[in-house]
């Protein structure tokens, strides 16, 4: 419920954490778990429980090839094993109460009468534990199977997450069943137990009483709606780091290691990934190097006060840009610049900067039209609104980045006030998108050229706007969940991670059917052009879809926590092997559209702007390298980001005129700087980028 609790002062006695997505994820953050738990004295740290929808003996397994320190308990198959890993057996008292009330083929005839369902494979399976895949089901669905269960006597808990995983398990199991068990067998109090996870699989560990919870960043909405009404920690990292953080607010860890502390040696790298690297990719940073990326910190520092306006951030330098003709439009506050620029400065103290935060957000919201449609961008001259681009085209993604700007900034300052002062309009905007969704499809449908690409030809499902609609859903349920209006919090939850799934099975095709999903119409399985995605393709239509490679909608899917660690890995082994980061990180789209391919404009060549390799036509955008450096550290991959940083710091020092200038584009081809130079959301970008690495100027300096 709350952002930041206040710190309990009751002894932590035991850890109970969720493994995949919680504490496996991210090897270089498992690492930093251990690093971290193992350096607690041995004697006075808290029990270590492993809570695992995997079997027992699959953790045990696990455990051999990831580096997590042993646990005292694993508690296996949603709950339904107890093993004591102090004395390597099984606690068959946990599991000797459920007979009296559990008949599995009873339950099992009974979930088979549900439309679509599918056994899960017999290794994630036991005797109290029957579990399916069924895929996007309804919450009546799952109401309608818990009321004929009941009707037939069995006291059951059914559970369901992510979307496709139903499990059904005698009642008093689940996570949160086993771990009350094991406390009342060591004569504990659940008030000092701290719980992690990431799924809803998790929740039953949240809602023991008195109970201490870190939600991961990454957590999945169907998580966060189960525990929308109970106070908990919510972590701003991912994986293992989230839960690092957590430890740390609860007193549990001093503090958490730095990432360079647990990078990753070429020889302890996943095979499929050390063999694309070269040398230069790797190998830890020279003093020169850090030198460079240092300075470039604070250029990025003095370049975000270059677009501080008394009604927020200008997209770019007032001082040092020409202005004429249509360029007059950068006298503005923009909606999508001004909330990327307030995302990357987020963890800036600065005074000035901070008032430029929440100067911007107002300037925005205090413009909205009356249907609830979010300004592109007021001018600062007159303060006059305009809600259109090229072409008299409205802006999407201007309100879709406001709301997640308005989220970041209230989780950041816990600036309730503010948000009671914005509510109504927060929800005629996401009213106005909810309308955006033309045929309740759960995606919004897109004009041409209607988002950041106002030059480009893409139209209806387009991946970048689908993926912020996720996170915008995701934004504003948190916002309604600090406001204490739970219900509609939950349903806007719901709304997300049915959306996600949507975005996930229309934008990532593949040949076969999943176990357990509907048969839907795919254009994958149509067209041969396509088969088996390396990552998700830029836009669905009805008629037809573009199988380009966008790369920051794949690089933001992964930070907003569409994609899941693998696929992120699979789209980064294509993104990096067609070389989109070069000569700088990173292009926007692989390949460019070229004259006389079916996706080509006559457009393109207005201002020859979208010629290939230009503008949006796959040029490259040091904002976008910001957050493609942060992809690359979220997979675990400390060394490549750094080189990956450096590169982008070199980037950023090009300039027309100067060093340091933060251009807005880079050519592709040239590598070199085009458009307006000290622009917002490029140093914003970058700062970003040095404060996930930990590589920022005071760091550095501090070394």
């Amino acid at each position: 419920m709350a952002l930041d609790q206040a710190p309990v002062l009751s002894p932590v006695n035991m850890f109970c954490s969720d493994l995949d997505g919680t504490l496996i994820g991210n090897p270089e953050a498992t690492r930093r778990f251990k690093q971290a738990w193992e350096n607690l004295s041995a004697r006075s740290r808290p029990l270590l429980v492993y809570a695992s929808g995997r079997l027992v003996q699959d953790v045990i397994d696990l455990l051999s090839i990831q580096p997590l320190p042993w646990p005292d308990y694993i508690i296996g198959g949603v709950g339904t094993q107890l093993y004591d890993g102090r004395h390597k057996r099984i606690l068959k008292g946990y599991t000797q109460r459920f007979h009296s009330h559990w008949d599995l083929s009873t339950i099992e005839a009974i979930v088979e009468e549900c439309a679509g369902i599918v056994r899960q494979p017999v290794e994630f399976l036991n005797r109290f534990k029957s579990s399916w895949y069924l895929h996007d089901a309804a919450p009546e669905t799952i109401a309608a199977l818990e009321r004929r269960l009941a009707a037939s006597g069995q006291q059951v808990c059914v559970m369901y997450s992510s979307n496709r995983d139903l499990d059904v398990l005698p009642a008093g199991s689940g996570k949160g069943g086993a771990i009350e068990w094991l406390c009342g067998t060591l004569g504990l109090s659940t008030s000092g137990v701290v719980v992690a996870g990431d799924t809803g699989n998790d929740a039953s560990m949240f809602l023991l009483p008195r109970v201490r919870g870190i939600v991961v960043e990454n957590a999945q909405p169907e998580l966060i709606e189960a525990v929308v009404k109970v106070s908990t920690f919510n972590a701003t990292k991912v994986v293992a780091d989230g839960v690092l953080e957590g430890l740390t607010h609860y007193g549990v860890i001093p503090s958490a290691p730095r990432p360079g502390e647990s990078a990753l040696t070429a020889d302890q790298m996943d095979p499929g990934l050390r063999i694309m690297f070269t040398e230069s990719a790797l190998g830890s940073l020279t003093s020169h190097e850090r030198s460079v990326i240092a300075t470039g910190y604070r250029e990025a520092v003095v370049a975000i006060r270059k677009n501080i306006t008394p009604s927020g951030f200008s997209a770019c330098s007032l001082a040092d840009n020409d202005v004429t003709g249509t360029d007059a439009n950068y006298r503005s506050v923009w909606a999508r610049d001004g909330s990327i620029t307030i995302v990357g400065t987020m963890e800036l103290n600065d005074p000035d900067i901070r008032a430029a935060q929440k100067a911007t957000l107002r300037t925005l919201f205090d413009h909205l039209a009356p249907n609830g449609q979010m300004p592109a961008n007021v001018r600062i001259d007159d303060g006059v609104p305009d809600y259109s681009g090229v072409g008299g085209i409205c802006s999407i993604d201007s309100a879709l980045w406001a709301i997640v700007a308005f989220h970041a900034w209230v989780r950041k300052t816990n600036d309730l006030e503010f948000l009671r002062e914005y509510s109504d309009r927060l929800q005629k905007v996401m009213n106005w998108l909810g309308a955006l969704d033309s045929n309740n499809d759960l995606l919004l449908e897109i004009p041409e050229a209607g988002d950041w690409t106002d030059l480009f030809g893409r139209s209806y499902h387009i991946l970048y706007d689908e993926i912020l609609w996720y996170r915008a859903n995701v934004a504003y349920g948190r916002l309604l969940e600090l406001q204490e209006d739970f219900d509609n919090a939950a349903e806007c939850l719901r709304r997300s991670q049915a959306i996600r799934s949507k975005i996930l099975a229309t934008f990532w095709p593949s040949t076969s059917t999943p176990a357990g999903a509907a048969e839907k119409f795919h254009f994958a399985q149509q067209q041969a052009a396509v088969g088996d995605a390396s990552y998700l393709l830029a836009e669905v239509t009805p008629f037809s879809f573009n199988w380009r490679c966008d790369v920051l909608s794949n690089v933001q899917a992964f930070l907003s926590n569409v994609l899941d660690a693998d696929r992120a890995r699979i789209a980064f082994k294509f993104m990096w092997g067609v070389g989109v980061n070069e000569p700088y990180p990173v292009a926007n789209l692989y390949p460019p559209v070229q004259a006389g391919d079916p996706d080509w404009r006559p457009y393109y060549i207005v201002n020859l702007l979208n010629l290939p390799g230009h503008y949006h036509n796959g040029g490259i955008w040091p904002f976008i390298g910001g957050m493609w450096v942060r992809f690359i550290h979220r997979l675990g991959l400390y060394e490549v980001a750094c080189r990956e940083l450096l590169k982008l710091a070199q980037l950023n020092r090009l300039g027309k005129n100067q060093e340091w200038e933060f251009n807005e584009w880079v050519h592709s081809r040239t590598g070199r700087p085009m458009g307006k130079c000290f622009q917002a959301w490029s140093a914003s970008s970058f700062i970003h980028a040095c404060q996930d690495l930990q590589l920022n100027a005071d760091q550095l300096n501090a070394e």
